[in-house]
């Protein structure tokens, strides 16, 4: 069902987005697409946005790139009004990179916990508490997003490995994670960059009561020609309603991902 086509009254709007370090192309031919970025996450309109392969610091391409960004592109990315929370998953030569999420409702808290699987990829996930006010459709239209009824939602922001044995026990490790963080009745959200080709991890989520909005297919990689869906939005404690998966010239050249929305009951 599109979400332009919803007719709830209260809906909670989450975006996925591997934004691919804010560059596109490679050597001489390379761009910036940090400024396309800010401009269609903005677009999204989501109340919360769950980043991966957000940068840090850059120091080569900040010499490289004429109009790098000052701040840090989690910072530069959150459109006005929104918090912008980081956490870095991996230190390189040149800098690091990691998780972000940017929220429209205030955050409670915030924590870190690697992933790593191995020493050649550095993992980890990023998990944020936030209150968040029931949105309605009619408010948002006019551009007012003001709440009425207060939830405490969890949200963990996962970019998990490339090789299949590794995302099984980083799957295992975020369940673990759950069972121990998580308070058992509390509102959970998990997005981000599963990497998962087949249908393992999904299986291994919908054990544990995390689901998603099954209607259609949602393909998100690669971004020109997408073939398969790398990026999900499980849930659990709210109810899915919708999703979609924008696409467009523009959207093909922001990133190799396309991002992934979801709506949810509240």
């Amino acid at each position: 069902m599109p979400l332009s086509h919803l007719e709830k009254s209260a809906f909670l709007k989450v975006a996925t987005y591997n934004i691919h370090k804010g560059v596109q192309g490679l050597g001489p031919t390379r761009r910036l697409e940090i400024y396309n970025l800010g401009l269609a996450i903005e677009q999204l309109d989501a109340d919360i946005v769950c980043l991966q392969e957000v940068r840090k610091v850059h120091r080569r391409e900040e010499k490289y790139f004429k109009h790098w960004p000052e701040m840090p592109q989690a910072e530069f990315l959150a459109p006005p009004g929104y918090e912008a929370i980081y956490k870095t998953n991996a230190i390189t030569k040149h800098g690091e990179h990691g998780n972000a999420l940017l929220s429209r409702w205030p955050v409670v808290s915030h924590r870190h916990e690697d992933m790593s699987d191995h020493r050649f990829e550095q993992r980890g996930l990023l998990h944020v508490e936030i209150q968040v006010g029931q949105r309605h459709e009619h408010a948002a239209t006019a551009g007012s997003h003001q709440p009425s009824t207060i939830h405490h939602v969890h949200v963990i922001v996962v970019h998990l490995g490339l090789i299949p044995a590794s995302r099984v026990r980083q799957v295992k490790q975020l369940l673990q994670y759950i069972e121990r963080e998580v308070p058992e009745n509390a509102p959970l959200l998990v997005a981000g960059d599963f990497n998962d080709w087949g249908s393992r991890l999904s299986n291994m989520m919908h054990l544990q009561a995390l689901n998603e909005w099954q209607a259609g297919k949602h393909l998100t990689y690669p971004s020109r020609l997408p073939i398969v869906q790398l990026d999900h939005v499980y849930a659990k404690g709210l109810k899915p309603i919708g999703q979609l998966v924008p696409h467009g010239k523009v959207w093909h050249r922001m990133s190799d991902h396309l991002p992934l929305v979801a709506l949810f009951d509240l």
